[in-house]
């Protein structure tokens, strides 16, 4: 842990006497992070930012989508962290014939020693607790909307009965940028459910060159496991009794207000974004600023938490128009002029 105070009184914090019993255990947890991220930034290189930010995303308790072009190890991130943080991972490569019953699972009939028969379900590769999603945008719109309900609700209905799925449950979805023939985009609802949208840029000329060195020799590094899933799931638990300081969560509200073109003051917003993010964004950046000071080591978030998640949180959240992409608008610059003229005010 940090020497910062715990809970630091110029925050404007009142003290949790709860998180004060279980100090020890909050820095034990913290810990266990450390060396868990550390774990997978041994076998994963040049993605740093990637992977805590994926992290934060599990942390937070939600769904990550992945964006990179092939071979910067979007999928070998998702099967490193399932092994390092004990989770029972599973993949599905998404294709244009895959079908909802191939991510759920179906219902067949079987005949019992009695000769009687009887429908028993057989569970798809979706009842695990971290499911790779691999290029789902490469599935048409209605196998993509199987995974709605199961990023939401945590539970799937097959033949009008309801199946919980393990705890805890996310998906790290990927998807290529780069080629977009064949490929079906995610609609707004489906992306509104992922927490963060992470890119993964190419590594510089050093660590391209570890990279090369150290996967293609005899004994490429092997992950380890360094959590279970109950210490994931106390983590989760801590994230969400942080205390938020009034100044962190007002900057955030006041973002996402001013992202949105019906509330904003800027001109650039207004005439160039179609909608912007919801309460559920405001939701997600408050989670995550929490997950990202708990991560490093701090008791409490702060705006530079808030300066460093506001664009993988929001950018998948917003819509251009039309003359805004042909004149070089990106959410990503919108975002952050936004958030440069809240801290200017």
């Amino acid at each position: 842990m940090t020497n910062a105070p715990r809970f630091p009184e110029e925050m404007g914090l009142s003290q949790d006497s709860s998180l004060e019993r279980d100090a020890g255990r909050l820095d034990a947890c913290v810990g266990r992070l450390d060396e868990a991220r550390k774990m997978v930034s041994s076998v994963i290189f040049g993605q740093n930012e990637a992977i805590e930010q994926t992290l934060i995303g599990i942390l937070s308790g939600g769904h990550v989508l992945m964006v990179g072009a092939p071979g910067l190890g979007k999928s070998l991130l998702a099967h490193t962290l399932g092994k390092v943080l004990g989770l029972l991972d599973k993949r599905i490569q998404f294709t244009p014939d895959l079908m909802p019953a191939d991510i759920l699972g179906s219902e067949v009939l079987e005949e019992g020693a009695d000769g009687k028969r009887a429908f028993r379900f057989i569970k798809g590769p979706v009842f695990c607790q971290l499911l790779l999603a691999d290029e789902i945008n490469r599935a048409s719109p209605r196998t993509q909307s199987a995974l709605l309900q199961a990023m939401q609700e945590r539970e799937v209905s097959v033949a009008g009965y309801s199946h919980k799925l393990p705890e805890p449950f996310h998906v790290l979805a990927t998807q290529n940028p780069l080629e977009q023939e064949g490929t079906y985009p995610l609609p707004e609802a489906q992306l509104d459910r992922f927490l963060l949208e992470v890119r993964l840029g190419y590594p510089d000329q050093d660590e391209e060159r570890r990279i090369v060195t150290e996967t293609t020799g005899r004994y490429p590094v092997r992950p380890r496991q360094v959590l279970q899933a109950d210490d994931l799931a106390e983590a989760q638990d801590f994230v969400r009794r942080l205390p938020m300081p009034d100044r962190v969560l007002d900057t955030i509200i006041a973002l996402c207000r001013e992202c949105r073109p019906e509330s904003t003051h800027m001109a650039d917003i207004r005439d160039n974004v179609a909608w912007g993010p919801g309460t559920r964004a405001a939701q997600a950046l408050s989670l995550a600023c929490r997950a990202r000071a708990m991560l490093f080591g701090r008791f409490a978030p702060s705006i530079e938490d808030i300066e460093a998640l506001a664009v993988p949180v929001l950018r998948h959240r917003f819509g251009l128009t039309y003359g805004a992409r042909a004149e070089g608008f990106t959410a990503r610059g919108l975002i952050t002029n936004a958030l440069e003229y809240l801290q200017e005010k």
